[in-house]
């Protein structure tokens, strides 16, 4: 989404004087057929592990080896293998308790309804035992924005509910400010994958992201996709490093959840836009198992290289990225 890139003059030069190549124009219809044969049901979505992937492999492998690109590992091999741990979860309802003294009554969160989550703990079974659940605004620690949404706060074995995208931060005009997490484009804070990995950088239990249709760019639907099996590297500790439960709540259970600790949602969300927002304890705290069957899967990346021209720049690479993998064959 968003604007089109500003265009690339061709024929200048670089800053250090040095002409820009000329860039070959990108011919759309070709793109069109590659896309048509890795979206095909030939290659039977194209899933880790299964000859989808394979296929993908040998079709990319050939279209970058027909370019005259040379093999891109160290040492001298075109794939690299890829060993996965796919994780297939079977978690409970999400059990919220009130604080002992505080309004409100215990309720339950349904699984997919309501909530959606996983583990990354290469486990057979996870539990989130009466965790003290905490509001942290955006969950963004961004000191070049000079932004803090935990301010001391003690994270350890907590569960923290926190926003989507990045805080909202308005400049003069207001609209919203260029100068602080990109003005309206999404900067990795406003990742979920950034939220999730913060949180367990601070020793949480469990990170929930509120899901909001416009600011996550999809709707309910599209986290109900996250359930099922899901793959990732196994670290030595077996992912114990990160949170035991990761997750999405869903808008509304959230509202019932902040009125219930005697908070508005929305004024929450407003403040949580300001450098000023302190964390705020949400009175309850939240229970839940995830049982887990699991297999190892070797997966590949296929990986080229192009060598430069300038030898002035022989030591420096440029990566680009991309995801070959999608989710298979289901309904």
């Amino acid at each position: 989404g968003g604007s089109d890139p500003a265009p690339v003059t061709r024929g200048g030069s670089t800053g250090a004087g040095k002409p820009i190549a000329e860039l070959p124009a990108i011919d759309q219809n070709r793109v069109l057929e590659h896309i048509k044969a890795l979206s095909s049901d030939e290659f039977q979505g194209r899933l880790p592990g299964t000859p989808g992937e394979e296929m993908t492999v040998k079709y990319i492998s050939e279209q970058f080896q027909a370019a005259g690109l040379a093999p891109g590992n160290p040492d001298g091999t075109w794939v690299q293998k890829v060993p996965l741990v796919g994780i297939t979860g079977k978690p409970s309802d999400l059990r919220i308790t009130p604080a002992e003294g505080s309004a409100g009554s215990a309720r339950t969160l349904k699984y997919e309804d309501d909530v959606i989550a996983w583990t990354r703990h290469v486990a057979d079974r996870v539990e989130l035992d009466a965790s003290d659940m905490i509001f942290v605004g955006y969950g963004v620690e961004a000191p070049e924005f000079q932004w803090d949404d935990y301010k001391g706060i003690d994270t350890q074995g907590k569960t923290l509910v926190m926003l989507v995208n990045d805080p909202p931060v308005a400049g003069a005009n207001g609209q919203p400010d260029p100068a602080v997490f990109g003005g309206p484009a999404m900067t990795y804070y406003g990742r979920w994958t950034y939220k999730y990995e913060k949180g367990a950088e601070k020793g949480a239990a469990a990170v929930l992201i509120v899901h909001e249709t416009a600011p996550a760019g999809y709707g309910w639907n599209v986290i109900e996709g996250f359930d099922g099996e899901r793959f990732d590297l196994e670290a030595p500790d077996k992912n114990a490093g990160r949170a035991k439960v990761e997750g999405w709540i869903h808008l509304d259970r959230a509202r019932e959840l902040f009125k219930a600790a005697g908070q508005d949602f929305d004024a929450l969300k407003k403040a949580a836009a300001s450098r000023d927002f302190k964390p705020v304890p949400l009175n309850a705290s939240a229970s839940m198992t995830i049982d887990n069957t699991m297999r190892r899967v070797q997966s590949q990346n296929v990986v080229r290289k192009l060598a430069g021209a300038d030898p002035e720049l022989a030591d420096e690479d440029v990566v680009y990225t991309g995801h070959s993998a999608h989710f298979g064959v289901g309904t």
